[in-house]
Parts: structure tokens; sequence; C-alpha cells
């Protein structure tokens, strides 16, 4: 519906993901008996979480998961709905960082995480409104452009068939002139994360994993017999091992882990539906977007045509309203065509930087742990959570596992006090490149 008011967002919008107004209801499991033991104990349920349950579980371990909150509380329901491989780090980049053989070994386990998610949805029967249709990354910058281009012999020598577009062409993939390039990237796709996850979680329970949510875990400790203990706040239980899923809501349970995790807010807007004729010219290929800049947006129109426009708003401690009026007014940048439209729902959450900007996996002293995504977890952290399973099963250790977890240089508890100020450098370099 065209709003009188021309570009002023409108505030009835709902503050709450728009996908958890349309996804199924997850069954509760609130208040069920915790066992006393198990082979394995999961904290965390959310997409790392939920898998490890489900493979352990359907290899015949008896998997207990923790979640303090609900199922898929965290970015597994909050997240923009755009699937993809990758890494923050090129190919390129990762063998320069790594070597050729583990930078290699990287980007293959990036790729193959996207093909675990189309296997995933299709063998469990998940109806989540998948559709493969390939993202478009638009240069925010002349420069950025430049380097699109050059990136394209680099990913054709992995085996990726990318596609660079000039200026002059954007047209014929996205409706706005803002851009200055872009690249496709064609083995990338686009679901629902609420409809995705009720499935994951069915299937865990299907498995015969014990979910428990409204628990949190608050400390692990060894025992003299090398077992360990997982007290909560509804009591103990003593297993072999631990897996800690919790990515951007990383608490103390274990220290070291915190230390390493930095949550950041990412925040969404959704609009109510557009004509069709509109998200068509908006979208004529149906694509994900992103743009190259460090404060970068993530879009896209969804299957029942909505604006889905997502962006890391705002480094300091904000609100909803804030990131809200933020995202709308780079929404109306980039497209002003949607001027008239109305805001219907307003979102964010945490999701888990590291200080090298890849996600990371170990396993010491029965702990294992698979976190830091980096914003890119719809698919790494779904394939990381089955891989931990395997791992734990007796299966082969990650290719991530390989790479030592760097600390925050900087003293350090879990409250990235340091965040505002990155915040104000990262933006002082998207204005230069910008201007550049």
């Amino acid at each position: 519906m065209l709003r009188p008011n021309g570009s002023a967002l409108n505030r009835d919008y709902e503050k709450r993901p728009y996908w958890h107004a349309t996804m199924p209801a997850i069954p509760s499991y609130r208040g069920r008996a915790l066992p006393d033991t198990a082979d394995v104990v999961v904290i965390g349920g959310g997409y790392t979480g939920i898998n490890a349950a489900r493979v352990l579980a359907r290899g015949g371990a008896a998997v207990t998961l923790l979640e303090a909150e609900h199922l898929g509380f965290g970015g597994s329901t909050r997240n923009g709905g755009i699937v993809h491989p990758g890494y923050k780090w090129g190919p390129g980049e990762l063998i320069e960082r790594y070597g050729e053989d583990t930078g290699r070994a990287l980007f293959r386990e990036t790729m193959d995480a996207y093909g675990l998610i189309t296997r995933l949805i299709a063998d469990e029967g998940i109806d989540c409104e998948f559709r493969e249709c390939g993202y478009l990354d638009v240069a925010w910058a002349r420069s950025h452009a430049d380097h699109l281009r050059s990136s394209v012999e680099t990913f054709r020598r992995f085996g990726i068939e990318v596609e660079f577009v000039p200026k002059e062409r954007l047209h014929e993939e996205i409706g706005t002139t803002f851009y200055h390039g872009g690249l496709v990237f064609p083995p990338s796709g686009l679901l629902h994360p609420g409809k995705y996850f009720a499935g994951l979680a069915a299937a865990a329970d299907r498995a015969g994993a014990d979910l428990h949510d409204g628990v949190r875990a608050r400390t692990i400790r060894r025992q003299a017999d090398g077992r360990l203990v997982v007290e909560t706040d509804r009591g103990a239980i003593l297993t072999k091992e631990v897996v800690v899923g919790t990515n951007g809501y990383t608490d103390g349970v274990v220290p070291s882990l915190r230390r390493r995790v930095i949550p950041i807010g990412s925040y969404i807007i959704a609009t109510e539906p557009l004509p069709e004729e509109l998200a068509r010219s908006l979208s004529p290929k149906g694509r994900a977007f992103f743009d190259t800049k460090n404060f970068l947006y993530y879009w896209h129109v969804s299957e029942d045509r909505r604006m889905i426009f997502g962006g890391r708003a705002s480094f300091l401690p904000t609100s909803v309203d804030r990131t809200a009026a933020i995202l709308h007014k780079g929404m109306l940048e980039v497209h002003p065509q949607l001027a008239s439209y109305r805001v219907e729902y307003a979102w964010g959450g945490n999701v888990a930087f590291t200080f090298d900007r890849m996600p990371h996996v170990g396993r010491k002293d029965g702990i294992t742990y698979a976190m830091g995504c980096c914003g890119t977890g719809v698919a790494l952290m779904t394939a990381l959570g089955t891989k931990v399973g395997e791992w734990l099963g007796g299966g082969p250790a990650p290719a991530l596992a390989s790479l030592s977890f760097p600390l925050v240089p900087a003293p350090y508890e879990g409250r990235p006090w340091f965040l505002p100020f990155a915040g104000e450098w990262f933006r002082l370099q998207d204005r230069l490149a910008r201007r550049g």
C-alpha cells in the first residue's frame, strides 16, 4: 500500500523478525527432566548445535542439547536468509594467508557447505522456500569494482564460473544505479530461515536427540576420572564430551572462548509485499545482493515479494527503532522506488566475529567448539555442526580445525567496549573509498 507521507519511515512496524511471524511453531522443550548422564552435551540450540545433535543422535550417541532461550533464538532465525559459500577472505587471500594446501582445503570446505545445505533440505524434506538463484556482490566504490573484476580469474582457477557485470550493464541484474559494477556468484541461494530451522529441529528430534530449551549451562568442570560435569541452572549432567555452538551469544561457560569471539549487531527491515512488476524490476533475476563496504548492506526480494534489507547499521549501543531508521535511509539510497512502501517488520541480533575474521573449530580436553561465522552462518554453521557431529563419531576433522584461534588483543571478557572505535574507523574507510 502506498503511503501519503512519501519517504518518511512509518512507526507502526512490528519489532520482531518477519521469519518468526511466518514460520511454523517449534514444539516447546521447556520443563523436561534433565538426564543425569549423557554421551555428549551440546550447548547452544542454533544451526551448529542442532546439526551436531542430529548427527550424533543418528549415530547412536545419547546426546542432550541445552538452549538457554528457545531453540533457534539467535542468528539461526534472525538472519537475512542468504545461503552462500565463502569466508570474509577470498580464495586467493586464503592461499596467501595459509598456504596452497590449507587455503584450497578451506575453500573446498566452504563450497561443500553449500552443497550440504541443498542435500539436507532435500533429504529431510524441509519446506523453506529454498531457491538457487546466485548472488550479486555490488561495488560500493570504483576501486571495489576493479577488485571484483580482477577476482574473476582467481575464482575460475578454483572451478567457480563467476561473471563480472560492469556498471553500464548492472540494470540487467538489479534495479539501481547506485553501484559501480558487480560480481555474479552462481552457487548460492535464498531460503526462509525460520522454516529452515524448524525443519532442522524436527530432524534432530526424529533422530532421537534429547532437546531442552530454557536451560542455561553455567560452568563445565572436569572430574578426576576425566569425565566432564556440565552445571546448569536446573542441575548437573555428567558427560564424556561437550560441544559448544553458541556463536554470537557466547557467554562465560567456557571463558577462553568468550575471549575469542566478538558479538556484533546485525539488523534487518522487511517491507510490506510489493507489486509484482516493482519486485521484478528491483531483482530481475531473483538474486541475493551484498555490497562491498565495511558497513555492508545485504538484501533480497522474498518469495512473497517483500524487500528484506539488512546491514551492520551501528557498532554503538543502539535500538531497533534507531537501526530501522538507518536501514530505511540506506534502502532508499539504493532503491528510491521504495519510498512509498511501508516497513512491516524490524529486528536485530548478533553475529560472531573473530580477530582474524575466520570461523574456528577445535577440540581440547573433551570440549569441542565451532563458532565465529563472521556473517556467513547459514551454510557454514550448518556444515560445521554436521562436521563436528561426524568428527566426534570418528570422522575426519574439518579443515578449519588446523587454524589457531586467536585471542582478541585487548582486555576483553565478552563486552566489546572497543567496537565503537573500530566502527568509526571502518565508516571512515567506506567514506574515503566512495569519494575515491
